[in-house]
């Protein structure tokens, strides 16, 4: 048990039901174990999939009010293009979830698997329109932009490879961010996964001095852990210098098992709190910071919190319900069908 406040800023749904649980209450174990004091729902933007994700995580909250959800933006025409039917644009839709109450956006287009399809260009007219509007509202963004270096140098075990030449390179996609960031200076964005530098933490700290509103989360990649551990003293000294810009989460997806999840916080946890060594998510050493103090609680929780508010939104039912209603024509027969007990139960529909 983890013995004080601490939030899970960056969990996905993935499923509809597993041996544990369904999705409406696919983390109650996960929050009643750690503990967790909140945690907070990001969706996904996959294959048309990001409404039907969206609309989970808007019942997910209903059941369980006190869970922060930050909604996906979807692409209904591939490659990414303004000419879209009128309504479905991304400033619309950006609209639409924040009037259902989403206490963000969860942006995965910076991924090479999600920007590829969408043309490869992350500063596309239709996405800066939108990046804008959330910089004017200073909604935050959890973005995931780039993947780990090695995953253009050869085929792993992770499944991922992109040196085939079709997917834009680690550099292009890291001078897109950098043009957007240049464009949007005040984007209250989160990078997840330490925005794949943990061989370059510089880099983070030059957009740290530049951007006063980007922060880094610490969800895995193990491959950025092997980084903390290598310089370890460095990066204690990093971490309390910078302890106002980073977050804590486990990219804890169901449907993972709660024992999953509850493992891996704890060795986040260990690593931040305390001074233990673990067998770490690739049964690689892992050396705890040992911070304490306010700087301790800035990393697990008060960060998120002061970027996202105390507690989260309530959901408009009225809105969630008119979502439902304008995007189901996207939703498959089935999907449809799985929804339709809990938009009776929750919604009245």
């Amino acid at each position: 048990m983890i013995p004080e406040k601490i939030i899970d800023t960056h969990m996905h749904i993935e499923a509809w039901e597993n041996d544990e649980y369904s999705f409406i209450d696919c983390f109650e174990g996960h929050r009643e174990l750690s503990p967790l004091a909140s945690l907070n729902i990001c969706c996904l933007s996959a294959s048309q999939k990001g409404v039907v994700n969206n609309i989970m995580a808007g019942l997910y909250k209903l059941a369980h009010p006190n869970t922060y959800i930050h909604g996906a933006l979807d692409h209904f025409i591939l490659p990414i293009t303004e000419e879209v039917e009128e309504g479905t644009d991304l400033v619309t839709q950006y609209r639409e979830l924040m009037e259902i109450g989403f206490d963000g956006i969860k942006l995965i287009e910076g991924k090479p698997t999600a920007l590829k399809p969408l043309g490869g260009n992350l500063n596309h007219v239709a996405l800066d329109k939108a990046y804008a509007e959330m910089e004017k509202d200073g909604t935050h963004i959890v973005f995931h932009i780039n993947d780990p270096q090695y995953f253009w140098e050869r085929p792993n075990s992770d499944g991922w490879y992109y040196g085939d030449g079709t997917y834009p390179t680690y550099d292009q996609i890291q001078r897109q961010a950098y043009a957007l960031f240049e464009a949007h200076p005040r984007l209250k964005a989160t990078l997840a996964h330490f925005f794949f530098c943990g061989e370059t933490p510089e880099i983070v700290e030059e957009l740290f001095a530049k951007y006063p509103n980007l922060c880094v989360d610490l969800t895995p990649g193990c491959e950025m852990y092997h980084s903390f551990e290598a310089n370890h003293a460095y990066y204690k000294e990093f971490f309390k210098r910078n302890s106002e810009r980073i977050l804590l989460g486990t990219d804890g997806t169901f449907p993972w098992s709660t024992k999953s999840h509850v493992w891996c916080m704890g060795i986040l946890y260990d690593f931040i709190a305390t001074t233990k060594q673990n067998m770490a998510f690739d049964d690689e050493i892992l050396t705890g910071l040992g911070i304490d103090g306010i700087e301790k609680e800035n990393i697990l929780w008060r960060n998120f919190e002061r970027r996202v508010g105390e507690k989260p939104k309530e959901i408009n039912k009225d809105a969630l319900i008119a979502y439902y209603e304008k995007y189901k024509r996207y939703m498959s027969k089935d999907t449809i069908e799985r929804l339709s007990p809990y938009l009776k139960k929750y919604l009245g529909v």
